[in-house]
Formats: structure tokens, C-alpha cells, sequence
């Protein structure tokens, strides 16, 4: 059984990367990121950016994202409740990482309805993302 990010990082207290994975690290958190760089979004809205997330999934990876302050959430006292996620500034800062994720994969990764794959080279040699982390 592998143990969670959070913990390894204990094993590793110098190394900054694996810091960093910590506040990323969840299936949802990075694309959530990513659609919140545009700008306030209401959690239907992310909701609706989100197909395949579950509720519970989508608010559990904004609470961490809350908790760790790179998201804020303003809940507003009206009837139908009313809530919004922004980026904090320190959120902000994670911008250019999130953008460059972002150009990676359209550099590099093929989405098709069979699945993904990952593009080897710039000569088109492709191979499934499954058979790459074999």
C-alpha cells in the first residue's frame, strides 16, 4: 500500500518539488486551478466545467484548496445560497506553473474517445499512456 504524498513529504523535507505536488496533488485540484485562472466561477459553473467529477469529489478538492490558501470561497446570505471560488494571490502565483502543465499537454498529449496517449516525438510516434507507466 503507497502511502499519501503528504506523508512521503516527511521522508523528503528538502526537496521542493514534492512540497509543491502537496498543495496539487488530487485529480481535480490542477484543472479546477486551471478554470479559476479565468476568473470567479460559482460551483455550478465549475460544476458544469467539471462533467465527470462528483459533487462530493468537486467539494472535498476546494475545501483542501481553501484550507491551503490558494482558494478563497465568499458565501453570500441570500436564498438560494450563493457561493464563489477565486483564486487567492497565492493561488495566483501557481499561474505560470498551471499554464505551462496546460501548453505541455496540448504539446504532448493526444486525447481521443479511445483514450490518451502520449506523443513520443515530434516524427508522430505515439504510445498509450497506460504502456508508458508500465
Amino acid at each position: 500500500m503507497s502511502l499519501p504524498r503528504a506523508k512521503l513529504v516527511k521522508n523528503f523535507p528538502g526537496c521542493p518539488v514534492e512540497a509543491t505536488l502537496t498543495y496539487l496533488d488530487g485529480k481535480w485540484k490542477g484543472v479546477i486551478l486551471f478554470h479559476l485562472m479565468e476568473g470567479t466561477l460559482r460551483f455550478n459553473e465549475l460544476r458544469r466545467k467539471l462533467p465527470a467529477v462528483t459533487q462530493r469529489m468537486l467539494t472535498k478538492q476546494l475545501r483542501e484548496l481553501e484550507e491551503s490558501g490558494l482558494v478563497s470561497r465568499t458565501v453570500y446570505p441570500v436564498v438560494p445560497p450563493r457561493v464563489e471560488y477565486a483564486m487567492t494571490p497565492l493561488g495566483m502565483t501557481l499561474k505560470p506553473v498551471i499554464q505551462a502543465l496546460a501548453a505541455w499537454g496540448d504539446d504532448y498529449v493526444f486525447c481521443s474517445p479511445e483514450g490518451r496517449e502520449l506523443r513520443l516525438a515530434s516524427d508522430g510516434l505515439r504510445a498509450p499512456v497506460a504502456a508508458l507507466e508500465a
